[in-house]
């Protein structure tokens, strides 16, 4: 028997290694990143995409060629691809579509707390939850096996704990490959035209209906023996907790729990006196229990906010409802000491410039000793709402406005705000600040097109930022280094804010964090061109 020690990320790599995956794509974000870093350590067809969105584009089209397909994202990315989400329900699909969202409760690393059970149940999709590595292993291969046999996308909800903790994980002997990806032509049910969608709808509440009953058997469905005053239903990490801190009640584990097997809950709930849905997030479980008329207690509302713990589960179990202890402050992150922002906040904060901020590590400005950034909504909004003040702004403020965007969040979703900001211009202009540090700093030095390589590092096709801007008709595109120059920098800042046009800065300076790596895959990118063979055929 293979045993290794994985965490929950590890071990779906390792499942779609075993499945033998064709395809694996999405974008970096805690806690979900280190999958597809593992799958490419592990010799699996990993790469980035430019953003969640496109990413679940690409796997929907394996999946439409037979393929089978893995797309990972934190759970806010989730928001991103929901457009082809919920298309995808309604024209299923061919190959095996595993669709991974990582949940972060208590927003460890996220701008909100969301629950992706929620959206499964709105695309009508089914979703599996794994409580530990093991499960994310088996489940996750037991999620390809369900997509290929409902011809469905499958969502697999992971949340933090699950994905970042280490267990010890049983692989399985490696099952037969799967068949070569092949193209059958199916247009009215790939085409979601009205006239094809309206069928296509009623056939996904069929395939809803018909996995209900195999919600209701193992392995969808596990249940722990347990003395009658307390049973317990409980999905995830929960499931965990509460074998913990209860170890005699008996304990339901739906890892199906869209759609759930209400039949298979309504009769454990009447074999125990009492019965409470212990879940982490959002009461998903407990709500669908309580209109299909379930006697079960709900997580009490306190319990809602941030991840359950073991102690939190006595708690919510005993019924005590009093304030918690607030969590011991630790130390607030900060921008590195040689972190090539630092001119930049500072210079915001000494023009007093209104800052609407973006997603990535530069969101730190808004911390001591700069206090620069005044919005952060979601990825790619710096410039949406950038532009909505300046547009609504007396002007003496709206020339203070500055919009301001990583290098990788641009690639992701800033290239629809610049558009914006060419049809749309405000009447005073508008500036936006690109903080290329030529690298996915916030989630751990990840590539993006706009470095140029790709996730194993190797050089590929470049977006440049500047080059967009210009094509796209900037007048005022310029590119410092404001670490070299601070000064200089300060000074371009200050002609653009007086300027009544569209003007774009990109200040470059490598990651401290990445620098030296950087500079070592350039250098390789370099050696292999001038080794490549010359068009003549000979080494250039």
């Amino acid at each position: 028997m293979d045993r290794r020690l994985l965490s929950g990320d590890e071990a779906v790599a390792a499942a779609a290694r075993d499945a033998g995956v064709h395809l694996a794509t999405g974008y970096p974000g805690t806690p979900s990143t280190e999958i597809l870093e593992a799958l490419e350590a592990l010799g699996g067809p990993a790469r980035w995409a430019p953003n969640e969105k496109v990413a679940l584009e690409v796997g929907l089209g394996a999946a439409f060629g037979g393929a089978r397909a893995l797309v990972t994202m934190k759970h806010v990315g989730l928001n991103v691809a929901a457009d082809p989400l919920f298309t995808a329900a309604y024209t299923g699909v061919t190959g095996g579509l595993v669709i991974v969202s990582a949940d972060d409760p208590g927003m460890a690393s996220s701008q909100n707390e969301q629950d992706s059970r929620r959206y499964a149940i709105a695309a009508g999709l089914p979703c599996l939850v794994p409580s530990d590595s093991q499960e994310a292993y088996d489940l996750a291969l037991e999620a390809f096996a369900l997509s290929e046999r409902a011809a469905l996308p499958v969502i697999l909800r992971m949340t933090t704990r699950v994905c970042h903790s280490k267990s010890i994980v049983d692989l399985r002997p490696a099952p037969p490959p799967p068949a070569p990806p092949a193209f059958v032509r199916d247009i009215p049910g790939r085409v979601m035209i009205p006239a094809f969608a309206r069928p296509a709808h009623r056939r996904l509440r069929a395939k809803l209906a018909g996995l209900e009953a195999e919600a209701g058997r193992p392995p969808f469905l596990v249940r722990r023996e347990g003395g009658p005053a307390l049973g317990v239903i409980a999905d995830g990490v929960a499931a965990r907790h509460v074998r913990e801190a209860a170890p005699g009640a008996a304990l339901l584990e739906p890892k199906l729990v869209h759609p759930l097997p209400l039949e298979a809950l309504r009769a454990f709930a009447a074999s125990v006196e009492r019965c409470v849905v212990v879940e982490e997030g959002d009461p998903v479980i407990a709500d669908a229990c309580r209109a299909a008329g379930i006697p079960v207690a709900r997580t009490p509302g306190q319990f809602r906010f941030g991840e359950l713990t073991v102690a939190r589960v006595r708690r919510l179990l005993a019924g005590d409802e009093t304030p918690e202890a607030e969590p011991p402050r630790g130390q607030p992150p900060r921008l590195c000491d040689a972190c090539p922002y630092h001119p930049v906040y500072a210079t915001l904060r000494k023009l007093d410039c209104i800052v609407a901020g973006d997603i990535g590590c530069y969101s730190l400005g808004v911390l001591p000793p700069y206090h620069a950034m005044d919005t952060l909504v979601a990825m790619g909004a710096s410039l949406g709402v950038g532009l909505g003040l300046r547009h609504v702004l007396p002007e003496g403020e709206a020339r203070r406005v500055v919009s301001l965007i990583g290098d990788s969040t641009f690639a992701h979703s800033g290239l629809s705000g610049l558009v914006e900001m060419v049809y749309n211009p405000p009447a005073s202009g508008h500036v936006l600040l690109v903080l290329d540090n030529g690298t996915t700093a916030m989630t751990g030095q990840q590539e993006h097109p706009a470095t140029g390589r790709t996730l194993d590092h190797r050089a590929t096709g470049r977006l440049s930022i500047e080059g967009v801007a210009r094509a796209l008709g900037v007048p005022n595109v310029d590119v410092v280094d404001p670490v070299e120059d601070p000064a200089g920098f300060e000074a371009l800042l200050v002609d653009r804010l007086g300027r009544r046009e569209l003007s774009v800065i990109v200040t470059r300076r490598a990651c401290i964090l990445a620098a030296a790596d950087i500079r070592r895959w350039e250098e390789a990118a370099g050696a292999a061109c001038a080794a490549a063979p010359a068009p003549g055929g000979e080494a250039a």
